[in-house]
């Protein structure tokens, strides 16, 4: 195959990633944001990024968003979600701050491809989602992509979803988001 015949089955995958995916799981995770103070994401490696991208729009939504382990993030509280996004669902370190957030009280949220994993039995909401070349726990589904990389890729086209289900819920529209984009770049 060459490089837009790989592009093009990628993109079959994540088509296919939609039908895995359950809305009103999905909604709940809506839901939590709307009825939260402050939202706060955390991810390992490419995850990781997936999640910084998912605060970035929460903030140019006007959501008072933080990423896990930056110098600007604020202290979580009872009113707050803790939105997780691991495949495995047992990074030594989302554990930790999982069960950090659950000692103190407010709403977690895990996006894994295991939601019977240690991230997913701490969280209250569980969103799942297709994942590895190993995990063939879903029917018939498959992947040719290398590790986690399908459920990084579904991660980020989520995370974009549930801000487009959250404009809608609010009234939002893209060009108040541009209001808040960085100026200064």
């Amino acid at each position: 195959m060459n490089t837009t015949q790989y592009l093009a089955e990628i993109i079959k995958e994540l088509y296919s990633s939609v039908n895995l995916i359950s809305d009103d799981e999905a909604e709940q995770l809506v839901n939590g944001i709307l009825e939260s103070k402050k939202v706060f994401v955390a991810g390992a490696g490419r995850s990781g990024f997936m999640a910084k991208s998912f605060a970035m729009r929460m903030m140019h939504m006007g959501i008072d968003a933080y990423v896990i382990g930056e110098t600007v993030t604020s202290n979580y509280e009872k009113d707050d979600i803790l939105i997780i996004g691991s495949g495995s669902g047992e990074t030594k370190s989302l554990v930790s701050i999982a069960e950090k957030a659950k000692s103190i009280g407010g709403t977690i949220a895990a996006v894994t491809i295991f939601p019977e994993s240690t991230i997913g039995k701490l969280a209250d909401i569980t969103i799942k989602l297709p994942g590895t070349p190993k995990d063939q726990s879903i029917g018939d589904y498959t992947t040719i992509q290398p590790m986690g990389s399908l459920f990084e890729q579904t991660l980020l086209v989520f995370y974009d979803a549930v801000i487009l289900r959250y404009m809608e819920k609010k009234g939002l529209d893209t060009d108040k988001m541009y209001g808040r984009h960085a100026n200064l770049e």
